[in-house]
């Protein structure tokens, strides 16, 4: 048995915005059978608009590329391109150069998609002779561009508790809101690299989780643009219908039809896309139903699968066996609501784990 966990980079190139990659398979390239020593291993995207496929949704799905890109394709019809997205008006977004403002992609939808279909910065699994662990790219080419994504893979034997703390995150009194959790004004940052230094933890995980009693809430790891942030989020979760009305609205020729006839489209369309999810997770018609229902009414709660908690990795990274938080250039933890909080206060849990 290997003394220590493996660890390694992947560099992915995709040929099409939408793309769905067995990991594994670009890794047995890259090193072969070397992970299969390892029962465990930890997988991190350091991006925004592509990330991993909870594992447990993957299992549900049948590890099935097919019933993946169905279940993805049914988000990005609630969150068309172009439909209008405060985040893609880039002569807003002051903080880009000119030079940027030309190349930026306009992916807003793709940031929704993330967010809403539940995708994953960091997953870890149980390894077997065939596991596929799925990355997922939503936004891999921008126009004749293919962009560059990175992957960092670990391999290990078990896992160990190292500790847990509590902390309370101050939050708005608006019904809808979201928090910036690496803002250090929060210390939430601060906090963990003080216990990870305390806890000696070189490669590990720190995962986050809102306490059971906190509900009407979420938690993701996004981009925390302002636009995207303040605008476009706020308006999913306030009415997640929003941005495919506005796409219908420009093949409506009739202005004085518009409301009721795009209503009625989006509602067609928003049982289409359930139906389409019932058949790739195998629902049940009652449980549809319900959700039908209840989407029609107050949809973000039941149709979006904002997390209740997530996972941040730890990774020795400057060779000088401390760990630190691995994350890329944009990534950010984000708790979101969409009911405001009684006392203007959230209660997450941490829980420190040590790879080994």
């Amino acid at each position: 048995m290997s003394s220590a966990p493996f660890q390694t980079t992947l560099e992915l190139r995709p040929s099409s915005r939408l793309e769905v990659v067995d990991v594994n398979r670009h890794l047995k390239d890259q090193v072969g059978d070397r992970l299969h020593a390892y029962p465990k291993a930890l997988y991190l995207s350091y991006h925004t608009t592509a990330g991993y496929v909870d594992t447990r949704l993957a299992g549900r799905l049948n590890h099935d590329q097919d019933s993946i890109r169905q279940f993805l394709s049914a988000f990005q019809r609630v969150f068309p391109p172009d439909a209008g997205y405060r985040h893609d008006e880039l002569d807003l977004r002051s903080e880009l150069s000119e030079e940027q403002r030309a190349t930026e992609p306009r992916n807003a939808d793709s940031h929704l998609t993330f967010i809403a279909a539940g995708l994953a910065n960091c997953v870890s699994v149980e390894q077997t002779g065939d596991t596929r662990t799925w990355f997922v790219d939503l936004d891999g080419t921008n126009g004749p561009v293919r962009r560059t994504r990175k992957t960092t893979v670990v391999g290990y034997h078990g896992e160990e508790v190292t500790g847990t703390t509590r902390m309370k995150i101050p939050v708005s009194r608006h019904a809808v809101d979201s928090v910036n959790l690496k803002d250090p004004r929060i210390g939430l940052f601060a906090r963990i690299e003080e216990e990870v230094r305390r806890q000696g933890i070189d490669r590990g995980r720190v995962d986050i989780a809102l306490l059971p009693e906190e509900q009407h809430a979420g938690l993701t790891v996004n981009e925390y643009e302002t636009l995207l942030m303040s605008h476009d989020l706020p308006e999913v979760l306030s009415n997640p219908l929003r941005f495919m009305l506005e796409k219908g609205k420009g093949a409506i020729r009739d202005p004085r039809a518009i409301p009721g006839k795009t209503m009625n489209y989006a509602r067609y369309d928003v049982v289409k896309i359930i139906n389409e999810l019932m058949d790739v997770l195998g629902m049940s018609e009652s449980v549809v139903e319900r959700i039908v229902n209840r989407f029609m009414a107050v949809p973000a709660s039941r149709f979006l699968r904002v997390k209740k908690a997530i996972s941040l990795p730890i990774l020795a990274l400057d060779g000088n066996g401390a760990g630190r938080i691995a994350e890329g250039t944009y990534q950010s933890p984000i708790l979101v609501h969409w009911r405001s909080a009684p006392s203007a206060l959230r209660e997450v849990e941490l829980t420190f784990v040590r790879l080994h």
